[in-house]
């Protein structure tokens, strides 16, 4: 809201009464600062509690020349203070205007003055009072509303969470009885056939000691007269020992590995250990820079290596341990007992290999006892050219995957003799395998096209 605002010229030295300064004034309009900023400065030019309790009425304000106690006249010229002065922003008389400190000064009468800022409290006050009922609203409705859906959702979340657990808990005791039945039964089948194996070769056992005996009392019991003419009997008691046959091992003394073996199981067990709130993985393992093919280019952190041009890196240093004509590389931990898994990001490349290889496998050549996944030694998951397989001493089975994964976990338990791969973002298990490792076994990679890197 704008004010009228006067401009006061000095017209003589002469004191004027307040009607004559009034009428010489001329007027101009001004713009004036927001009401924050007045109101602001009002309080600046407020008395402090030492001075509002002070008993002396007549300290003078040298700044604003005006009584600082409930005085309303001016110290200088002893004349009532009804104007405001918008430069200085502060109250003084007609004679301040016109010879006084404030000459030249954008000055505005007091009751325009306070009726501008009476104007502007009053809609101040109604945008608080608006901004008040705004947000009481807000509160009413809006908060109140979201706290009832809050508690909807984080109701229908909990039940979501104990249903779905309630289901993974109920088909996991299923399996776990259905698998220790399993269990049960193959024990079972075993120990039939063991005590039938047993009772069999024990009274072959008992035969072959009836047949001896017989034969050693005709060795020294029979004359030689009827000795050499005992021979159909003799040949009688041999066929009969020879009839027993030889013992030997069979799988049906064995357990089947695979009557414990559990789809649901296996990758259930391998999500808890790859992401579970407990995963762990092999944080130390890192590219062996030793092993590391010149096909490939090693990150200063050892975490990724790139396919590059063979004579990109053609002035590697000489390494028994290196890879001279594949492009491979393995890692820096050995495996030889426990519980191991380390996740690599294949996404950047369209051919690679990983997977797991004895420390004594050939490093040197281009023949197949250095290319991983075409000897006994390497067992490998191969990508190329959008096929997926499992490689193992030249032989490759097909894996039915359609979707290019992201990051694969290989998940090594010497324990159980398994070696598992498995795909991180849909927690599918690519494959996996049960068998006898014979010596420790190294993190083995290979890579041509782009980068592959351990992750941690």
């Amino acid at each position: 809201m704008s004010e009228q605002l006067i401009t006061c010229e000095l017209t003589g030295v002469t004191a004027l009464d307040n009607e004559e300064l009034k009428m010489s004034q001329k007027t101009e309009t001004m713009k004036e600062q927001p009401i924050f900023s007045v109101l602001s400065d009002g309080l600046k030019q407020q008395p402090s509690p030492a001075q509002a309790a002070s008993p002396v009425a007549t300290t003078s304000d040298t700044e604003s020349g005006i009584f600082s106690g409930e005085c309303e006249t001016c110290v200088e010229h002893e004349s009532e203070l009804d104007w405001f002065c918008c430069s200085e922003r502060k109250l003084i008389c007609s004679h301040c205007a016109i010879v006084g400190s404030c000459h030249g000064h954008t000055v505005t009468p007091l009751a325009t003055r306070v009726t501008t800022v009476r104007n502007q409290l009053v809609d101040v006050c109604e945008k608080i009072q608006l901004q008040a009922l705004r947000i009481e609203r807000f509160i009413d409705q809006t908060l109140n509303d979201k706290e009832q859906k809050l508690q909807a959702a984080a109701s229908r979340a909990r039940e979501q969470v104990v249903a779905q657990v309630t289901a993974a808990r109920e088909a996991l005791e299923e399996e776990e009885q259905r698998l220790l039945e399993e269990v049960h039964r193959e024990e079972e089948r075993v120990e039939q056939c063991l005590l039938t194996q047993r009772a069999h070769w024990k009274q072959a056992l008992s035969s072959l000691s009836n047949t001896r005996t017989r034969l050693v009392h005709t060795l020294t019991h029979t004359p030689d007269a009827q000795l050499v003419i005992s021979g159909q009997e003799i040949a009688e008691r041999v066929e009969e020992a020879e009839g027993v046959g030889e013992p030997h091992d069979t799988d049906q003394l064995s357990m089947r590995p695979g009557c414990s073996d559990s789809k649901l199981l296996r990758g259930l067990w391998a999500t808890a250990i790859l992401q579970g709130p407990n995963a762990h993985g092999s944080m130390f393992l890192k590219f062996d820079q030793r092993t590391v093919s010149p096909l490939l280019a090693l990150s200063d952190d050892h975490y990724t290596v790139t396919f590059v041009n063979k004579k990109a890196n053609s002035s590697m240093p000489y390494d028994p341990a290196r890879f001279d004509c594949w492009p491979n590389a393995l890692g820096s931990l050995s495996l030889s007992c426990g519980t191991h898994c380390w996740v690599v990001d294949v996404g950047k490349s369209g051919a690679f290999k990983i997977g797991v290889c004895y420390a004594s496998m050939h490093r040197k050549g281009s023949g197949v006892e250095a290319r991983l996944g075409y000897n006994a030694e390497s067992w490998v998951l191969s990508q190329y050219a959008g096929e997926y397989s499992f490689c193992h001493n030249g032989k490759k089975l097909p894996l039915p995957i359609v979707k290019h994964p992201q990051k694969i976990g290989v998940l090594l338990d010497w324990p159980s003799e398994t070696l598992l791969f498995y795909e991180l973002d849909s927690s599918a298990v690519l494959y996996s395998l049960t068998h006898r490792f014979s010596a420790p076994l190294l993190p083995a990679f290979a890579v041509t096209d782009r980068s592959i890197t351990i992750l941690h």
